[in-house]
């Protein structure tokens, strides 16, 4: 199984801690956040795992190497310019053997197990969901019976964890572009589906959600 880590971004709110650190390496609880991603990858069964590469990124390959301390085979996408996620994904296509494939936010923190859901063969995407927290509290997306649709309520927040199909792309081009459009267009034609996670999720995109986060897991009730 493959799955991507989304590494590329700037951390412009996590500034001045991302002058000099990739977001990716800043330390919670005593270990590089990336880290957590990629021992529940590894729980889960994955096996190799694209990282995205921009801001700082050769710190990250030169502390992660090769993922073998992790029993995982690493491969990097380096980025001249960050991609945003769609340009991301569609540039490390080629690496991405496995039919669908997970993509996971860099900068989130999840008890999520990232096991492969059972995707209906015409879906293209299945999204983890959560509830929507206090800094996004319009939701993206909304989800019915396992199935996610741009409009509805309630709504609920895209977790940054979620599995693709390469058809999903099929009519990208190289270059700089998100990925909600996309999205958005295959829930039009009913072809995503999803789930309401409802355990541990933390966008770490401020210093003082990473502290937050920090003393959570430094020190669990």
């Amino acid at each position: 199984m493959h799955a991507m880590i989304l590494a590329a971004g700037r951390g412009e709110r996590m500034r001045p801690l991302t002058d000099h650190t990739p977001k990716p390496l800043l330390a919670v609880a005593g270990r590089p956040l990336i880290e957590y991603h990629l021992l529940r990858l590894a729980t889960a069964g994955y096996r190799d795992v694209i990282i995205n590469l921009a801001h700082l990124g050769e710190q990250i390959r030169a502390h992660l190497g090769d993922g073998g301390h992790w029993g995982l085979r690493i491969r990097y996408s380096p980025e001249d310019e960050a991609l945003e996620t769609g340009g991301g994904i569609f540039q490390a296509l080629p690496w991405l053997d496995s039919n669908p494939f997970l993509v996971i936010n860099g900068d989130v923190w999840t008890d999520h197990p990232l096991t492969p859901p059972t995707m209906p063969a015409q879906d293209l995407a299945h999204l983890v969901l959560v509830d929507n927290p206090p800094h996004h509290p319009r939701g993206d997306f909304h989800e019915n019976n396992g199935r996610i649709m741009a409009a509805g309520e309630p709504r609920l927040t895209f977790s940054g964890v979620g599995w693709y199909r390469h058809e999903l792309f099929a009519d990208c081009r190289p270059g700089r572009f998100p990925l909600a459009p996309l999205l958005r267009a295959a829930m039009i034609q009913g072809r995503v589906g999803g789930q309401h996670h409802r355990g541990i999720w933390q966008d770490v995109g401020t210093v003082a959600r990473l502290r937050a986060l920090d003393d959570m897991l430094g020190n669990p009730a």
